[in-house]
């Protein structure tokens, strides 16, 4: 996934050698590994092991340019031990962080809902004439 503008300071500066290790030891195939949609079987779902899209081909179940990224197991961009990234193809990156971006995207969301309410319990108390200090 692109390094959205507000994390990019968190990575360091050597992030592109970092990046280069990764995808060489990866040997530029995705190092996913995950249940790909397999209509030949009765489940549906067929376990291949390691994905097979190689980077800059086309990806072998979605046909798209496999695009290879850095992912951090641990979602946290400022650890940057070998152990804790994987080259991950858009597909593999996407069903690993889904789960994440879901609690982050509820997390937020109750934060907001608690911000509105703190909102509009101040409005009430100045529509009252509430003194605020």
């Amino acid at each position: 996934m692109p390094i959205s503008p507000e994390n990019r300071k968190l990575y360091p500066a050597n992030w592109k050698e970092i990046r280069a290790q990764i995808l060489a030891r990866a040997d530029s195939r995705c190092e996913g590994d995950v249940l790909f949609i397999d209509y030949q079987s009765d489940t549906g779902l067929s376990p291949v092991g390691r994905c097979p899209a190689y980077n800059g081909d086309a990806h072998p179940f979605t046909g798209s340019k496999v695009v290879l990224t850095i992912a951090h197991l641990d979602h946290d961009p400022t650890n940057n031990n070998p152990a804790n990234l994987r080259a991950l193809c858009q597909k593999c990156h996407n069903t690993y962080d889904g789960p994440h971006r879901a609690e982050s995207r509820k997390r937020r969301r109750a934060q907001n809902r608690a911000q509105d309410l703190a909102e509009m319990e101040f409005r009430a108390a100045l529509a009252q004439g509430g003194r605020l200090c």
